[in-house]
């Protein structure tokens, strides 16, 4: 197991991904960094984590299934100040609502070690902040 991310705690970071291989891939990656994996295949799944757990970072796959986007889950985080990454293959068809999100665009396929490490960034800026 790495280093944790967070002093005292185990950090918790939201794994948002409707791809079983990729949620699992990063999940894992999640558990190397000595954080806390908090994986979800679902939006609905993923906002009842977020609304729950005390997270510091999440990943967020931008198209779900069913038409569905992250957008929900990322608006709630960023209202908390949890920082995110926007994991997607869709770089060139993101609707422009989900462009506006924020959060660190990361494109698919990227090592999940490098995924998790640029969510994590995050965490590191606001701890020395």
């Amino acid at each position: 197991m790495g280093q944790s991310c967070c002093p005292g705690d185990a950090c918790r970071v939201l794994v948002l991904d409707d791809e079983p291989l990729i949620l699992l891939d990063l999940e894992f990656a999640v558990e190397d960094a000595g954080c806390v994996p908090l994986t979800a295949l679902e939006l609905a799944e993923a906002l009842a984590i977020a609304e729950r757990e005390p997270i510091v970072a999440a990943i967020l796959d931008v198209s779900l299934a069913h038409g569905q986007t992250c957008a929900p889950v990322a608006k709630a985080l960023a209202e908390r100040g949890v920082p995110y990454v926007l994991h997607t293959g869709d770089l060139d068809r993101m609707d422009e609502a989900v462009r506006k999100l924020g959060g660190v665009l990361v494109p698919k396929p990227t090592p999940a070690a490098v995924v998790v490490s640029r969510a994590l960034e995050g965490v590191t800026q606001r701890q020395g902040a």
